[in-house]
């Protein structure tokens, strides 16, 4: 059954010689299909160290032919996927597109929003509460959006993602299907924001049981283990593994399944979740009829890298180097698929990172006797509560504290008195004494001032005044936030590959500074549409002077 359904996939779903020519009103030029190859947690320099273990498909044919962008960022604070994932699909900063975190208190409702969760919808593909999502808290239109408006909803816009918060905020509003994992069950789901009824395809598609074929099979090394020289010692002592005991190959995955609570989560952590988003893709083409005709559609495609235990492992590990390995096939894969059915000219693709991961404080200073460290954000809130109440009298002052962001109780504040931003201004001073934290800034401040081009332009551009915490948060280089009992999924490296490729895209590269929020106007220049007047990002104009 598994290779009848390997075969079933590269094989008989490429019907392109059926392809309409329809019309557009576009040029005839136009790529008939933009494809986002986007990777959680991708670091500039996975490619130069594994390059020589890549095959000729995947990683090196992109940046072998493509337009590669060496100098690239996320320009904000927050170094979410979430928040990420809506400033590329928007084009614009957090503090336009509202997206500021995975979770922040709404202040005109006073309650805590998570990024997509909605549950006025309910999900599509299963029986559970996974697909209660939306992207009605997006701000901004997304690129996919705007394709929709100027080609009176033509355009066939579509997403693919292990996570539910990257699958929603690529796809936007006006999509025609974003579709995720359901942890619960295994299967990849949808939400009745975007489709009605799931469709046969993604029905069959389920009714191979992926997920459970992958969770009889071990995770061992792509090749020999002693091959993986760019990587530290697989036992190596200080990297925690799975459940902090499992850190070494071969990986029983039927037994991480069990004791890691018997849900399908621990799947998104193997190489085996972006093998099944490729082939979810690979299923979705034909069966949407996406890029059957002259007019432009939009589809995104999340990897993941090792997901939520990415730093229980480090980027170091012989696990994220083998999950890069097995990524390249199927990126390689995939990128033979598209080129074969539609042709390398008729096809733009970038291929980019969600975020990138941090290298552990302690492998930086040990190792290279690097300034780095750990920040206890538990005693910090600790000092900062006692100083609180000192000053302001014994008081449950802190509603939240989250992710570089710390929210002030207003009700109780304007309850008894007390100058709001005279707080935010003291909670900002008293915070900077820490050692470890570089910044941090009161969103009076933020609001009263700019900030253009210096170290607080990721401040401002990550604040926005209905939805962030009256503090926000910096560490310094190389420190990270550490619990004495949980882990905290925090990076401060906001740069990430950008790579060009099809579409009469020249081979070449830019060393100039480029942002995650240019990568939209640039597609709508490739498709020459005019972009909405909501993105604040710049045309990469090197692409086109080739």
């Amino acid at each position: 059954m598994f290779k009848y359904f390997i075969t079933l996939l590269t094989g008989s779903l490429l019907p392109f010689f059926a392809i309409s020519q329809g019309h557009t009103t576009l040029s005839a030029n136009t790529p008939r299909m933009v494809i986002g190859i986007v990777i959680e947690d991708f670091n500039p320099d996975y490619i130069e160290r594994f390059w020589d273990k890549f095959g000729e498909g995947g990683f090196q044919r992109l940046y072998s032919k493509g337009f590669i962008c060496a100098n690239h960022h996320y320009n904000h604070l927050l170094q979410r996927p979430s928040v990420n994932m809506a400033t590329l699909s928007t084009g614009t900063t957090p503090s336009r597109h509202g997206i500021v975190n995975d979770v922040w208190i709404d202040r005109l409702k006073n309650k805590e929003m998570k990024a997509v969760l909605d549950d006025f919808y309910i999900t599509v593909g299963s029986d559970s509460r996974e697909g209660e999502r939306s992207a009605m808290k997006l701000m901004t239109p997304t690129l996919g959006d705007q394709l929709k408006l100027i080609t009176k909803g033509k355009s066939r816009i579509f997403s693919i993602a292990m996570n539910d918060n990257s699958a929603v905020l690529a796809a936007g509003h006006a999509a025609d299907g974003a579709y995720w994992l359901d942890k619960t069950c295994g299967k990849m789901i949808s939400s009745s924001y975007y489709v009605e009824t799931f469709p046969k395809w993604a029905f069959d598609y389920n009714g191979f049981n992926m997920a459970d074929k992958y969770f009889g099979m071990n995770w061992t090394t792509l090749k020999e283990s002693f091959t993986y020289t760019e990587s530290i010692s697989d036992n190596y002592l200080k990297e925690a593994g799975y459940l902090g005991k499992y850190n070494s190959f071969p990986y029983d995955m039927g037994k991480l399944k069990k004791e890691t609570g018997g849900d399908y989560n621990v799947l998104k952590t193997t190489p085996w979740a972006n093998t099944l988003v490729k082939d979810f893709a690979i299923q979705m083409i034909p069966k949407e009829q996406i890029g059957y005709d002259m007019i432009p559609d939009l589809l995104t495609v999340v990897f993941s890298s090792m997901d939520y235990e990415r730093y229980s492992f480090g980027p170091f590990s012989v696990e994220m180097e083998d999950t890069y390995l097995r990524l390249d096939k199927d990126i390689a894969e995939f990128l033979k698929y598209v080129e074969n059915g539609y042709g390398t000219e008729n096809i733009l693709v970038y291929l980019t990172g969600l975020t990138s991961i941090s290298y552990p404080a302690d492998y930086l200073k040990e190792k290279y006797r690097m300034t780095a460290g750990t920040f206890n954000p538990e005693s910090a809130v600790a000092l900062l509560k006692s100083y609180l109440n000192i000053r302001y009298g014994v008081e449950n002052w802190i509603e939240l504290f989250t992710n570089q962001q710390i929210y002030l109780d207003h009700e109780l504040i304007e309850k008894k008195k007390v100058n709001l931003r005279e707080m935010q201004v003291n909670v900002a001073s008293f915070l900077n004494q820490f050692e470890g934290v570089a910044f941090a800034k009161a969103g009076c401040e933020l609001e009263a001032d700019n900030f253009p081009g210096g170290p607080l332009e990721a401040f401002q551009n990550n604040y926005h005044i209905k939805r962030s915490g009256d503090v926000l948060i910096r560490y310094e280089d190389g420190w990270q936030p550490k619990d004495k009992f949980n882990p905290i999924d925090y990076t401060d490296n906001n740069q990430v590959p950008l790579v060009w490729f099809g579409a009469g895209i020249a081979k070449g590269t830019t060393m100039r500074e480029t942002n995650a929020t240019d990568v939209a106007p640039t597609i709508a220049a490739f498709l020459g549409i005019s972009p909405p007047s909501s993105m604040t990002g710049k045309v990469i104009e090197e692409l086109f002077k080739h």
